[in-house]
C-alpha cells in the first residue's frame, strides 16, 4: 500500500510506496507515505479568515471569446485575499494530482494554501450570453468531498465555505467548523444536482438544519428565491434570518446588493463597471471583500460597498480580480 505525496521539493503531485526521496520522510508506523502525513502534520496558526474549496478546471464561453483557466470559489476568492494583502489568510483545497501548478501559483501570490489529496479536480463548463448575470454549466468531473479529519489542523475566527456541488461539504463537517468559529458559506453549490454533465437548480434538502451552524450566506436573486420561494429580496432576507443566519448578504447583479442583519436592511450600491468582460467569480470576489473588511472590524454598508466596488474591477476583465485597494475606493468615490 502506498500513497501520494506532495511536498515543496517535488516537481508534483507522486506516488510513493515507502520513502519518498523528496522530503525524506516516512510515517513512522508504516513506512507508507499518505499524503496526509506530509501537508497536515504542521502547527498551522490561527487564521482571521480561512476559505475552504475546490479549485476547479473551468471552461468560460462568452459571446467574445471561450477561455479554459482554473477557477472555483478558492481560486477566485483566493487571488482577491492576494490583492487585498491579507495577512492571516489561509485557503485550504483539494485537488487532482495534475493540477498542483495552481497552487503553486497562488503560492507565488503570496496566498497560504493546504492541499488536501482528490483523486480528480471539479470541471465545470460555464457559458454565458449577453447577459452575464444568465449562467448555463455542465460538471465534466467532481473532486472528492471535505472531511473533518482533513480540516481537523485547521483554526479560523471566519470559514467561508465556498461550495461548488451538494456534496462537498457533508452536515458533519458544517457543525464541526461550526464549533471551531463563525462559518460563511455560498448558497450556490447547495442548489446545484448534476445530473450526467448537466446542472440543474434543486431546493438544498438539509437547509432547515444547516442554517443553524450559518453566521453569513451570500445568495444572488435566484438562489434566494429557490431557497426560501420569495422573489422579494426583503422578505426572502427575513426567511433566511428566521432560519438562524446572523448576515444576510443577497447580491442583485446590476441592481446592487442587500444585507440584512441585527433588524436592518442595508441597502448597497452596484457600480457601473466600464466595461463587461467576464462575470465568472464575481461572487467569489464580493465575499472576499466582504468578509476582509468585516473581519477588519468594518461595519456592514461599508463592507458590503467595499465588496460590490470589487466586483465592478472584477467585471472589467477575464480571471481573478487583479485590482489594487486604491483601485477599489477610487471606484466608490466616483
Amino acid at each position: 500500500m502506498g500513497g501520494w505525496c506532495l511536498c515543496e521539493k517535488a516537481p508534483s503531485f507522486h506516488y510513493v510506496k515507502n520513502l519518498c526521496y523528496f522530503c525524506i520522510r516516512k510515517t513512522p508506523y508504516t513506512g507508507i507515505i499518505p499524503l496526509y502525513s506530509v501537508i497536515m502534520n504542521h502547527n498551522t496558526p490561527k487564521a482571521a479568515i480561512c476559505c475552504v474549496g475546490h479549485i476547479t478546471l473551468d471552461k468560460i464561453i462568452t459571446p467574445r471569446h471561450t477561455a479554459y483557466m482554473p477557477g472555483g470559489t478558492a481560486f477566485y476568492f483566493g487571488y482577491a485575499m492576494a490583492r487585498l494583502h491579507a495577512k492571516d489568510f489561509l485557503l485550504v483545497t483539494a485537488l487532482a494530482p495534475s493540477e498542483k501548478r495552481s497552487v503553486e501559483e497562488l503560492r507565488r501570490a503570496g496566498v497560504k494554501v493546504k492541499v488536501l489529496p482528490s483523486l480528480n479536480s471539479v470541471y465545470f463548463e460555464n457559458s454565458y450570453g449577453e447577459n452575464s448575470n444568465n449562467r448555463s454549466q455542465r460538471v465534466l468531473a467532481k473532486a472528492d468531498p471535505f472531511s473533518i479529519e482533513g480540516l481537523r489542523d485547521v483554526e479560523a475566527e471566519i470559514f467561508h465555505l465556498g461550495t461548488l456541488l451538494a456534496d462537498d461539504f457533508p452536515m458533519e463537517v458544517l457543525k464541526y467548523l461550526a464549533s471551531k468559529g463563525k462559518v460563511s458559506i455560498d448558497a450556490q453549490g447547495y442548489l446545484r444536482e448534476v445530473r450526467g454533465e448537466k446542472v440543474f437548480a434543486v431546493d438544498w434538502s438539509e437547509k432547515a438544519e444547516a442554517l443553524k451552524y450559518v453566521d453569513i450566506i451570500k445568495a444572488n436573486e435566484h438562489e434566494m428565491e429557490v431557497l426560501t420561494g420569495s422573489s422579494d429580496p426583503h422578505e426572502a432576507a427575513l426567511k433566511l434570518a428566521d432560519m438562524g443566519v446572523k448576515e444576510v448578504v443577497l447580491t442583485l447583479g446590476d441592481h446592487g446588493s442587500l444585507i440584512y442583519a441585527d433588524g436592518v436592511f442595508h441597502k448597497i450600491p452596484a457600480y457601473p463597471p466600464k466595461d463587461v468582460v467576464d462575470a465568472t467569480g464575481c461572487g467569489d470576489t464580493y465575499m472576499a471583500g466582504y468578509l476582509y473588511k468585516r473581519s477588519q472590524g468594518c461595519d456592514i454598508y461599508e463592507s458590503g460597498c467595499f465588496a460590490a466596488a470589487m466586483c465592478t474591477i472584477k467585471l472589467a476583465s477575464s480571471g481573478p480580480f487583479s485590482g489594487t485597494i486604491e483601485d477599489v475606493e477610487a471606484v466608490i468615490k466616483q
